[in-house]
């Protein structure tokens, strides 16, 4: 199974930019579906991006869509996450997901340990 790192979290001016990076250090990678939760302070844990093994086919929470970008390299066993117009909205606990179908949290099996991004106003 799987095992993921997330990085690349930070405090940010609203407007700006980050991306996020999710390592496997199995090498388990293309095994995966793999995405994107997050989990603001006093809200419950949400979908935010999903992407399919070969990368061929994404999706994302509507609030997020044309500022979010999620990408994968196998080769490299990596997946990315690029934030672009942050809002404070977007303030929150990110974290990389992998399994069958990573849009529906029941059915994420792998969790990586969480990175924070804070976007201030």
């Amino acid at each position: 199974q799987v095992q993921l790192v997330e990085s690349g979290g930070g405090l940010v001016q609203a407007g700006g930019s980050l991306r996020l990076a999710c390592a496997d250090s199995t090498r388990s990678f293309s095994d995966y579906t793999m995405g994107w939760f997050r989990q603001a302070p006093g809200k419950e844990r949400e979908f935010v991006a999903a992407i399919n093994w070969s990368g061929s086919t994404t999706d994302y929470r509507d609030s997020v869509k044309g500022r979010f970008t999620v990408t994968r390299d196998n080769a490299k066993n990596m997946m990315y996450l690029q934030m672009d117009s942050l809002k404070p909205e977007d303030t929150a606990v990110y974290y990389c997901v992998a399994g069958a179908d990573v849009r529906v949290q029941a059915w994420v099996q792998v969790w990586g340990q969480g990175t924070l991004v804070i976007v201030s106003s």
